[in-house]
């Protein structure tokens, strides 16, 4: 399971690598580095191999919104496409963190690029006030908004809130002295939609003094097997917080192998069973089935009564946002009769543009006002072909999508469905540490669900004549 905020120049261009629904093209290695101090304390070590197999420390998106900040500052003004360069990243993500910069007031968006505003920088970026609080959550992120249910043993009930993290980052009872937890991680991405969800795991290990090391992994079993391999054997974990291949073979055997690694596992944004009673593996996850149909009750309170829904192959999360959509059509007696119920190749593949005109192909003849899709590089290049093809967005074709990543940017900016991310990062980091400082060996297995919300932008309106 997976899955998955920023305002509008126009449609932007070539999406880059995606979120924990895209597999990457290769597998990669990395190699032991010293670690460095986050900005709030807590160690990270980032890895990635880069295309030729060479060994790269990448920049975590704080540490890449940093040097935006000090370019601006010696420059005065920067242009999108030249950061993009300078930094070796897309344009969109640039655009991402643009966005982000101006909402926390650190700078002040131009066309086609950004000039500095207002002081405070450091303190900002480092996560604390100039009054040393720490500060307002991120837009659309208020405190409280996600609902969070935790589910104790297989097949169990929903019940109470994530636990708290282990004060001082020990390992084991609050009165034993013992050396600091350290942690470690693995996600399939460092770009799209995992930094969020680091950047939760990150806070709480800070906030318990916690080391967290993390390896960023390629989307392939083999791969993650060797990441967190290394990390058991060489780097010393005592517990590890992974998004891993769960399907195939080499996913099946990945899961056995991590019931059998010898330390305390939470999946983040998947869920496994093992064994032949099928038990569950603790995790922390995001109810992506609640999010999409979120999503088309919107849509039906809107007006719309033919909702269509369109996922890509290869996602991890589709089989979850499709049963979503289902569910509601049917409480909502919306018609799946003939309504576009649609996988495709993602934006990246050749045969997308044939993809893309088939779908709205599917969509006029069908009479259907609103799509669901999953997720925001798909439906940027649908629009965009909305609008090449003379269909008007929202007046013809509402569009909700999934993930809220690049959502915004778009032209209108979508309507979206948000993951919990950070919320994820912070849970799971939590479940792990609780599980460390408990000595009862029978302690059940937790399972904790965390709500998506959804952000209403330009993109869903009430169906035209």
């Amino acid at each position: 399971m997976t899955a998955h905020d920023h305002p509008h120049p126009s449609a932007p261009s070539a999406p880059p690598s995606r979120g924990p629904d895209d597999p990457a093209a290769g597998e990669g290695h990395a190699q032991a580095v010293e670690p460095l101090p986050d900005e709030q304390g807590a160690q990270v070590v980032a890895l990635l191999p880069d295309e030729q197999g060479a060994q790269v420390v990448e920049l975590l998106p704080d540490e890449r919104r940093a040097q935006v900040v000090e370019l601006l500052r010696r420059r005065g003004v920067v242009r999108v496409n030249e950061l993009a360069a300078e930094l070796d990243v897309s344009v969109i993500t640039v655009r991402r963190d643009i966005a982000l910069l101006s909402s926390q007031g650190l700078l002040r968006r131009v066309r086609g690029g950004a000039v500095l505003h207002g002081s405070a920088v450091a303190d900002t970026l480092a996560g604390v006030t100039p009054q040393g609080t720490p500060p307002a959550p991120e837009p659309g992120q208020e405190a409280g908004a996600a609902s969070v249910r935790s589910v104790t043993g297989p097949g169990a009930v929903p019940g109470e809130a994530a636990p708290t993290t282990v004060p001082g980052g020990q390992v084991g009872g609050p009165d034993q002295e013992q050396a600091r937890a350290t942690v470690g991680m693995v996600v399939p991405s460092l770009d799209y939609y995992w930094p969020d969800v680091i950047r939760g795991a990150r806070e709480a290990a800070a906030a318990s003094g916690a080391r967290l090391v993390l390896r960023g992994a390629t989307y392939q079993a083999a791969d993650e097997r060797r990441q967190l391999s290394r990390l058991v054997g060489t780097a010393g974990v005592d517990g590890l917080l992974v998004a891993p291949t769960t399907t195939g073979d080499e996913g099946e055997e990945l899961v056995r192998w991590l019931q059998g690694a010898g330390v305390p596992v939470v999946l983040v944004e998947r869920a496994a069973t093992v064994g032949p009673h099928r038990e569950a593996m603790e995790s922390v996850v995001s109810d992506h089935v609640f999010g999409a149909a979120m999503a088309v009750r919107h849509l039906a309170t809107l007006g719309h009564r033919r909702v269509g829904v369109l996922t890509t192959t290869q996602s991890p999360t589709t089989p979850h946002v499709r049963r979503g959509w289902r569910q509601a059509c049917g409480e909502l007696g919306l018609p799946l009769d003939g309504t576009p119920d649609l996988t495709t190749v993602d934006q990246r593949d050749p045969g997308w543009p044939e993809a893309l005109d088939a779908v709205l192909d599917a969509c006029v003849a069908s009479g259907t006002t609103a799509l669901l899709v999953h997720s925001d590089p798909e439906a940027i290049r649908l629009v965009e072909r909305c609008q090449e093809r003379g269909i008007r967005v929202p007046g013809d074709l509402s569009v909700v999508t999934y993930d809220d990543e690049v959502a915004e940017l778009c032209d209108p900016p979508l309507t979206a469905v948000r993951p919990p991310k950070a919320a994820i990062g912070r849970a799971a980091y939590r479940l792990l540490a609780e599980r460390l400082a408990d000595e009862d060996p029978q302690r059940p297995t937790h399972r904790v669900v965390i709500e998506p919300r959804l952000i209403v932008r330009a993109s869903s309106a009430p169906p035209q004549p």
